[in-house]
């Protein structure tokens, strides 16, 4: 008695195939990355390279815009703006997250309230977050200097938003608000994955509190310390909408960032080579921080031995 052999087709071989399956699952996720992403990237790399302005095709200039730029004051101050708002923010975020998530991690009473509450700052859309600090940082209407005022301990309201440095300072509150929910969030998460039984024996060893936060939570924690640092230095690096809702930059170029603007003399001015010459001069400090937060996370990995 023969058997019948049946052959097996190209396409039932490409459907058992896991590598070509894989790259047929992929390929939707590719195109989106392609053109929202790679695309809009590579124009804006090749626009600050031109002298494109709205309305007018440009021509290749070469490094012509990156020169004029290490000689535009008003740029190399809102280099100096975006260092110190990045790294004021995100210092102050992450020293009163981890403080928020070591407390959120202790047994107490309604705790998932209070979560969904510490998030609210962080749901709330950027824009009306905004437009709520500029009420309050208001020269005539400000809480704060009103509610300083009947305590006594101003005798005129404060120019949050008309003095440099006060607008910067107010900039920075601004970010540190909406900013802890996020690094409070992701560092709750980290913490739950430690294991009590690390605790518990550092205690019997007769650790203090200090020291096990130091040798038990902060290596263990290390790995999404990393992460949620990368993370929250791009956004605040990045950050347009809070600023421009605010002050638009102002006053006097005090809180221009690199991302506002390149945003004014790009789209507001017309230059749109000028202003995609200064959005791509912000990819290396991009690339710097989160070559420094892989290069913690590696360490991590090499202290356990892996």
């Amino acid at each position: 008695m023969s058997i019948a052999i049946r052959r097996v087709t190209l396409w039932e071989r490409i459907a058992e195939n896991r590598t070509v399956l894989s790259i047929v699952f992929m390929a939707p996720a590719a195109v989106l990355l392609l053109l929202f992403l790679t695309y809009p990237l590579g124009l804006g790399i090749w626009l600050g390279f031109t002298d494109t302005k709205i309305g007018r095709v440009g021509h290749f200039i070469g490094i012509e815009n990156y020169i004029s730029l290490l000689g535009d004051s008003i740029f190399m101050l809102s280099v100096f703006n975006t260092v110190l708002y990045t790294t004021v923010a995100t210092v102050i975020k992450f020293i009163l997250g981890l403080w928020l998530a070591l407390l959120l991690n202790r047994h107490m009473p309604f705790k998932s309230i209070i979560r969904a509450v510490i998030l609210l700052p962080y749901i709330v859309p950027t824009v009306l977050s905004a437009i709520a600090f500029w009420w309050i940082f208001d020269s005539q209407f400000s809480i704060i200097s009103w509610a300083l005022t009947k305590i006594g301990l101003i005798d005129s309201y404060i120019e949050f938003l008309g003095e440099p440095n006060h607008a910067r300072a107010s900039v920075i509150a601004a970010n540190i608000w909406r900013g802890i929910p996020f690094v409070a969030i992701c560092l709750l998460a980290g913490l739950q994955t430690i294991s009590p039984s690390l605790y518990e024996a550092a205690a019997l060893d007769g650790a203090t509190a200090w020291q096990r936060f130091r040798f038990v939570t902060v290596p263990n924690l290390l790995p999404v310390l990393s992460i949620v640092l990368t993370f929250s230095i791009l956004f605040t690096f990045t950050d347009f909408q809070l600023i421009y809702a605010i002050t638009r930059g102002g006053p006097a170029n005090a809180t221009h960032l690199m991302a506002t603007l390149a945003f004014q003399r790009g789209i507001n001015g017309g230059a749109l080579g000028e202003g995609a010459a200064i959005a791509v001069a912000m990819i290396p400090f991009l690339i710097l921080s989160t070559a420094l937060c892989y290069f913690g996370l590696q360490r991590q990995k090499w202290q356990q031995g892996n």
